[in-house]
């Protein structure tokens, strides 16, 4: 990695209360890592009220926290007082060990973290340096204090050459425009280099992908789901829920009766392959930000979700998975069914991937019939524990005109023999745009 590469922030934001948490959840992120002073209070400060508060905030969302800063312990621990969050003292930025360290704290994978601090030269060099997402936020400034350092001059040259260089763009929420929302040239171009990017880590990476189809099925159905294909009502298309079936009818082609060996991994897209006219793909709806458009392969998120859904009912590990809105269109019979839509795939950058962390093969069935899919998970014996999705608190919301569907939805597993609950794993801290007709909403479950 060059110096120029370790110094590049993946984002920049006035501050900590200017980033989208709720984005950087349906990214697949569940662990934050912060520096303090300067970042999240003015040298040495206390914190105070409104920091307290956003900390409750984020823990109220899921996510966990860490403290990592090059001051000691006993300044620390002053300024978590009434904080909810793990830390790291002296930490040695830019050090990678004291990233490896929270990760290792929080469980989690490099894929899961984002680094938040005001210094290029520590913060963000040091956790790019580590292979982790990086948002560098503006130091805090005390009023009346003109005359910076020369680290700061240094640092503000080094943001003027990347905003001119476009070596970085704002992906987790700052009020600007993203690159690909300039429009659809920028889109393309931004689309393909992610793509080729995938692709690069594909083929350098070391993960075993599963490509085994077998005729013969797994004699245990660990869990199925099912769902209608054709959607009916206001601003809905025909044609694109006719071209949505075919689009997934083709997918299933491609992963009926795959079979996983313990340690293999699955890539949606590496199973699917392209979706392009000359694969016999066609043009289906599809989320593009948050809107409804049509596209070349829409309707596959439908299939993504199946699969998820049936996933989740195990014990195998997720490894990649990304959310679009699950209130793309009104509850059939008004009946609510948590995760019966929401899991998003784009060729093929946003992927839906798990792996098979059991001991015994696992295997995918997957077909169309009658205007409805089916996916099946089967393996060659039972798992120890059963589990389920739970939902809680699920409401609609109003926010600057715009509705909300909120809610909290939870994985529980239970013991197999005496169905006591064994663990229960918040999966989805829910808050996605509703895209139907607002009329459709239930007046009860809005509040």
């Amino acid at each position: 990695m060059s110096i120029i590469s370790e110094l590049m922030p993946y984002e920049y934001v006035n501050s900590v209360y200017d980033i989208d948490y709720y984005k950087l959840k349906s990214m697949g992120y569940k662990g934050l890592l912060f520096d303090i002073d300067n970042t999240l209070v003015h040298h040495g400060d206390d914190s105070n009220p409104k920091v307290d508060k956003f900390f409750e905030k984020l823990n109220d969302m899921g996510f966990k926290c860490v403290m990592v800063s090059d001051n000691n312990e006993d300044r620390i621990l002053r300024f978590l007082k009434n904080i909810d969050a793990l830390y790291i003292a002296e930490a040695g930025k830019p050090g990678t060990k004291c990233f490896y360290k929270a990760m290792k704290m929080l469980n989690m994978n490099k894929n899961e973290v984002v680094m938040i601090g005001d210094q290029i030269f520590t913060d963000i060099r040091g956790a790019n340096r580590a292979g982790i997402a990086s948002i560098l936020v503006h130091y805090i400034v005390i009023p009346g204090v003109t005359k910076i350092g020369k680290k700061r001059m240094l640092e503000k040259a080094i943001l003027l050459f990347h905003s001119r260089s476009k070596k970085y763009n704002h992906r987790f929420g700052s009020k600007e425009k993203l690159f690909c929302e300039r429009g659809p040239v920028h889109y393309w171009i931004s689309e393909k280099k992610e793509i080729t990017k995938r692709h690069i880590k594909n083929v350098t990476g070391r993960k075993r992908f599963c490509d085994n189809i077998s005729g013969i099925e797994l004699p245990n159905v660990v869990h199925s789901v099912s769902n209608g294909l054709i959607k009916k009502g206001p601003g809905i298309d025909p044609e694109s829920q006719i071209n949505k079936a075919t689009n997934i009818m083709i997918a299933c082609s491609k992963i009926n009766g795959l079979i996983l060996e313990p340690g293999e991994e699955f890539s949606f897209w590496n199973t699917v392959g392209k979706t392009t006219k000359r694969n016999g793909f066609k043009a289906g709806r599809v989320i593009k930000g948050n809107d409804l458009t049509i596209g070349i392969g829409g309707g596959l998120c439908n299939l993504a979700n199946s699969l998820h859904l049936v996933i989740l009912h195990s014990p195998i590990q997720v490894t990649e998975v990304h959310y679009h809105s699950d209130a793309l269109a009104a509850d059939p019979g008004g009946v609510r069914v948590p995760f019966s839509a929401g899991t998003s795939v784009s060729y093929n950058y946003i992927d839906f991937r798990f792996r098979n962390n059991t001991h015994q093969q696992i295997q995918l069935l997957a077909r169309v019939s009658d205007e409805k899919l089916f996916v099946e998970l089967r393996s060659e014996r039972p798992f120890k524990r059963l589990y389920e999705i739970e939902e809680e608190d699920h409401h609609f919301t109003q926010e600057d005109g715009t509705y909300y569907r909120v809610s909290k939805i939870y994985k529980v597993t239970y013991d197999r023999d005496t169905k006591e609950v064994v663990k229960r794993k918040l999966i989805r801290d829910n808050h996605s745009q509703v895209m139907f007709d607002y009329d459709l909403i239930p007046k009860e479950l809005i509040t």
